[in-house]
């Protein structure tokens, strides 16, 4: 199979293919993206260097800060969807929507954030993203620089 790299080249890869929505839905609940039995999570968002069942490393995964800005997105658009169909139906004050709505979105970001890093490592282990390929993670420099 041929694969586009960075930097607009191709190399040819030996890869077999990883199942991309079973992987995202393991992550979805917490499990490894591999075999789905061992835990992805050491702690809230923080995870495993590698799975206690079938041993695949997790530690090099890249999720950086796209899980939030996932969470972000989808709590903002349900938040203020709903926030917009009370204010229309509806006359609360504004502690009355504070006591509502600040809530409502602390406690929807937080159950969100861990599922969401669960599905994008999952996603990265089966496209074979930053080190789940086995190849180094690095960029090298334009040779002409």
């Amino acid at each position: 199979m041929e694969e586009q790299v960075f930097g607009g080249g191709h190399q040819q890869v030996d890869r077999q293919a990883r199942p991309l929505w079973p992987a995202i839905k393991r992550g979805l609940l917490g499990k490894c993206p591999n075999c789905g039995e061992g835990k992805l999570f050491a702690s809230f968002v923080k995870t495993v260097e590698r799975c206690a069942v079938c041993g695949e490393e997790i530690f090099h995964h890249r999720a950086d800060d796209l899980p939030a800005y996932l969470v972000v997105v989808i709590v903002g658009h349900i938040v203020v969807g709903a926030f917009m169909a009370v204010e229309a139906t509806s006359s609360l004050s504004t502690w009355q929507h504070l006591a509502i709505w600040v809530p409502l979105t602390i406690i929807s970001a937080l159950a969100l954030l861990r599922p969401v890093k669960g599905a994008v490592v999952g996603m990265q282990w089966a496209l074979y993203m930053h080190g789940f390929g086995g190849e180094d993670d690095e960029i090298k420099g334009h040779p002409e620089a």
